[in-house]
């Protein structure tokens, strides 16, 4: 855990030596049609799933972190991979094979079924600190277990197949939302992986908390 100004740093927070930006971009045609592409593109390290990410050198700890940003790639392996947003370490393993997910909740809208997301899974211990420790949650956040997480798309840019300049998001979000089977993946530069949420708990997080730490002494007393 990287840590500055005796501030913890999550797994997923950019510093200022990872500013990310966006080669120049190409028409790349092909067998399964057109899609925008870098002119020196590397495939393994530029595409994932086929879709073109924003490029983002991998520095953790230079610099300043971001706090309200998110890093495109550590985002992305922490929400493929089930990897607690805060400590980088895998979700898996609750007793009840389910991982937390926590958000912000304006007006304390809850976590839904089905819900789109960008955010990672969070452990116990980590959830109960963010909530204090973060001022984008603090006193506005839901939490869930959540059972599976499934691929849905990307956020990202998307950009005119003619001109190839970005287009204006279709939200007052910087990023849209572009589903796997949406036209305009081919020319979007993902900056965020998407999955959807599924068999979806809301929970009581300071009840959660103390069923873990009760679960924990139990453990101890065997």
């Amino acid at each position: 855990m990287l840590t500055y100004r005796g501030l913890q740093v999550p797994y997923v927070t950019p510093w200022t030596a990872e500013k990310p930006f966006t080669p120049p971009l190409v028409l790349q045609r092909g067998p399964r049609g057109s899609r925008i592409g870098y002119a020196d593109e590397n495939p393994a390290v530029d595409r994932y799933e086929g879709v073109l990410w924003v490029r983002q050198p991998i520095a953790p700890g230079l610099g300043r972190p971001d706090f309200p940003g998110m890093h495109s790639r550590r985002q992305r392996r922490a929400v493929v991979h089930m990897l607690c947003q805060v400590l980088g370490g895998s979700t898996f393993g609750r007793p009840d094979e389910r991982h937390l997910f926590l958000m912000r909740a304006p007006g304390g809208r809850p976590i839904t079924e089905g819900e789109e997301t960008t955010a990672a899974p969070v452990c116990v211990p980590c959830a109960v600190e963010s909530v204090s420790a973060c001022p984008h949650l603090r006193g506005s956040y839901a939490a869930a277990l959540v059972g599976y997480a499934l691929s849905w798309g990307v956020a990202g840019v998307v950009y005119d197949p003619s001109t190839l300049q970005p287009l204006p998001s279709e939200t007052d979000e910087p990023l849209d939302l572009v589903a796997h089977d949406d036209p305009r993946l081919p020319w979007t530069v993902a900056a965020r992986y998407v999955v959807s949420l599924h068999d979806v708990t809301p929970v009581d997080l300071s009840d959660l908390a103390s069923i873990e730490d009760a679960r924990t002494l139990c453990e101890v007393g065997r």
